[in-house]
């Protein structure tokens, strides 16, 4: 009888107990050193800024705690399918990879056998998801998309004759290709191209180039980031070309800030801008209160943005945690919040609608030129290299 009353008690007990909470598992094989650390590096302190504050509310809905499994992949491909793989065995519940498509794309082995949820951290790509299938997503604006609003903007301006630079060598790098389709299709005309080695310090020639054209170019862009970008930049004002010099989010750096005059007037495109009173306002403040100085790159924020699109994974998922849950729940996403901007999968093949700000540098500081939201019938096709 005694034992009958033990039993009972203690069934009693565990039924009156709270439910174990689950943890959140997210594998990060990103680039903490190398050349993609430049991203990667304030990507990972934004998605932590992000888990430590979910985490000091009890977790996702209360209960579900977030743990950050962290790899270097050095930048490199071949690591980052090891990473991947590493993560995949460690039962992680969704991974993280780094911010270019081809290292991303080396998982896609792994992604797929697994069948566990990635998310690049800001590779931009439209065709990552295509080729990476249904558990590929990106975190960032598509390069067809930030090409569309840079050419709009310069034919906006009266720009009607572009010179393109671009390099083969990544996807990412082809985005000047996007922009050649655009600013054609709305009456501009591209003088020629020049292509470049990713790595390649010495630009003259590309430069001597440019400046013998008749007439110069209204416009040169190109989608080259560090340490290409400087060099390029350099070479060209060296050479005597003065036009508008317009890049891509690659060079939302605290590099391309400190350049001086020779960076003055180049516009970019990137994910988002403090404007007063925005979340992004908000969360620079939060991460400045938190690491002692404000961020320097709008990756930080990209960062926070991966977390918070997990956070709302997991509470379209009724709280689970588990890979395929969390892949549907992130492919039918509307309108999360995040520190950029709203962000959507809902009705997309992986790659988030998103804002698109173009921001020009201005005695070394942003200056907003617009957030402009691009006509979708000039979005070109996502295109292989």
């Amino acid at each position: 009888m005694k034992a009958l009353l033990l039993s009972s008690t203690l069934a009693a007990a565990f039924a009156a107990a709270p439910a174990l909470s689950e943890t959140l598992r997210v594998g990060v094989a990103t680039a903490q050193t190398g050349a993609l650390a430049y991203a990667d590096v304030p990507v990972s302190g934004g998605m932590r800024l992000a888990a430590d504050e979910i985490n000091a509310k009890g977790g996702i809905g209360g209960n579900v705690k977030i743990e950050l499994v962290e790899k270097d992949v050095r930048s490199d491909a071949a690591q980052t399918s090891i990473a991947t793989q590493e993560l995949a065995d460690d039962g992680v519940s969704v991974i993280v990879l780094p911010c270019d498509s081809d290292p991303a794309l080396a998982a896609i082995g792994v992604i797929s056998s697994a069948q566990i949820p990635a998310i690049s951290t800001c590779a931009s790509s439209p065709t990552l998801p295509m080729i990476g299938g249904d558990y590929m997503f990106s975190n960032f604006p598509g390069d067809n998309v930030q090409a569309t609003v840079s050419a709009k903007w310069a034919w906006d301006e009266g720009h009607r004759n572009a010179y393109i630079i671009y390099s083969p060598d990544t996807q990412y790098t082809t985005m000047p290709l996007y922009f050649a389709e655009v600013f054609e299709k709305l009456g501009g005309t591209i003088a020629g191209q020049a292509t470049n080695t990713i790595g390649q310090q010495d630009f003259s020639a590309i430069a001597t180039k440019v400046a013998a054209l008749d007439p110069q170019p209204d416009v040169i862009m190109t989608s080259a980031y560090e340490p290409d970008f400087p060099s390029l930049l350099k070479a060209l004002r060296a050479a005597g070309v003065t036009g508008q010099v317009i890049g891509s989010d690659g060079i939302d750096s605290p590099t391309t800030f400190s350049l001086g005059d020779v960076a003055e007037g180049v516009v970019f495109t990137t994910a988002g801008h403090a404007t007063p009173g925005s979340p992004l306002e908000a969360f620079n403040s939060a991460y400045e209160a938190a690491n002692g100085a404000p961020p320097e790159t709008i990756f930080s924020a990209v960062g926070y943005d991966l977390i918070k699109v997990l956070e709302a994974a997991v509470l379209a998922a009724d709280g689970s945690v588990e890979p395929s849950a969390l892949r549907d729940a992130i492919a039918g996403l509307e309108n999360v919040q995040g520190a950029t901007s709203l962000i959507t999968y809902k009705g997309t093949d992986g790659m988030p609608v998103r804002q698109v700000s173009l921001i020009r540098v201005a005695d070394g500081e942003r200056e907003l030129v617009g957030q402009p939201s691009p006509d979708a019938s000039l979005i070109p096709a996502p295109r292989m290299q």
